[in-house]
């Protein structure tokens, strides 16, 4: 029976779009599984994390396993064609268009994790309710319904980076437009993974998903993939050789806490010797996670914190007790531009306006 208060909610998902909301910002993320696993975490979903890959090589993959998709950082080319045949009949497949910029690394991740049934991961509260409400619709209304998603949206923006602003307030930048993109690099996050008995690409920048190649009985999706990524890589010129592949993969921590309690299940019959070296090697793995974790809580925290107010009246006070002209004359032989305010030859003038 249809949910009525999920059809209200659909309608008004899809009503909403309009002008102000195409002109709503996403920030740049930094290719980083520290901040796509809090990302995963922000958006509600529990058990699943984000591991970095920095080998093609299948013992790199085997020490993950399980992986549920991979997403793959790239330099996007306008005209570079599929590789694969682009589905239209969905079926099964939950797929989004991307249709605001930057959002690329947040669609990346969601589409893995709304393809994914594993006992492991818990989608949470607001990626099962989102894939509920817009089950119906096409891509590209899926797209907009993201790109209007607030939870979404704003643990996605909470990684936006801070700038210097004359109003009273701290600000951060949220999609700050470029003087001249011509000539920039433009990189783009997409996804694969294993949906029934195929191998898809999911790029919200297509008009659906891609699908690689068919998987075959006790094949491990794995070494489909591999080669595939390999020969995308050899595409580009050796001065773009800016990769950047992570795996979606069940919780690590997790994952060895289970591992020591079957362990000590399992273990009692074994030599004492073995027992203990095997248990200090799964307690070893353990600790490598828990400081992980740690780790990329810290560096979070200093990504998100805005540090620019404390910077200014930091020299501001110099200022004032005479520290920060001496610096400034020390650091002269660096700086492009002279205490007259001249502009050397080749340095670019800066707009005062900012």
């Amino acid at each position: 029976m249809e949910d009525p208060n999920a059809t209200e909610t659909l309608q008004a998902l899809a009503s909403n779009f309009n002008a102000e909301a195409e002109n709503l910002s996403w920030c740049q993320i930094e290719s980083d599984p520290g901040v796509f696993t809090q990302l995963i975490r922000d958006f509600g979903c529990v058990g699943a994390q984000m591991e970095e890959i920095w080998s093609l090589d299948p013992d790199t993959f085997k020490s993950l396993e399980p992986i549920h998709g991979l997403i793959f950082l790239v330099k996007w080319l306008a005209d570079e064609q599929p590789t694969g045949r682009v589905v239209s009949d969905l079926g099964n497949i939950y797929f989004a268009q991307q249709v605001v910029r930057n959002s690329c690394a947040t669609q990346a991740i969601i589409s893995l994790l709304l393809n994914l049934s594993h006992p492991d991961i818990e989608l949470g509260e607001t990626l099962t309710r989102f894939k509920h409400v817009t089950r119906e619709l096409d891509p590209l209304s899926r797209g907009y319904c993201l790109s209007n998603e607030g939870k979404i949206r704003t643990a996605h923006n909470s990684f936006a980076r801070p700038r210097i602003s004359l109003q009273p307030r701290s600000t951060f930048v949220v999609d700050e437009p470029q003087q001249d993109e011509s000539d920039a690099d433009v990189y783009h996050f997409v996804g694969y993974m294993p949906i029934g008995e195929k191998l898809y690409e999911l790029d919200g920048l297509r008009m659906g998903p891609t699908e690689l190649a068919e998987i075959g009985p006790g094949q491990n999706w794995l070494d489909i993939v591999r080669p595939i990524i390999e020969e995308r890589m050899q595409r580009y010129s050796a001065d773009d050789l800016n990769f950047n592949l992570m795996a979606l993969v069940s919780d690590r921590q997790s994952f060895y806490e289970s591992q020591i309690e079957q362990f000590q299940r399992r273990s009692l019959q074994m030599p004492k010797s073995q027992r203990e070296s095997e248990m200090n090697h799964l307690l070893d793995r353990l600790r490598i996670e828990k400081e992980k974790n740690r780790q990329y809580r810290i560096e979070n925290t200093r990504r998100r914190h805005n540090y620019l107010p404390f910077i200014v009246e930091l020299l501001k006070q110099m200022g004032k007790n005479g520290q920060l002209l001496p610096i400034l004359k020390q650091a002269q032989p660096y700086m492009p531009i002279s205490f007259d305010g001249h502009v050397p030859n080749g340095a670019k003038d800066i707009d005062d306006s900012h």
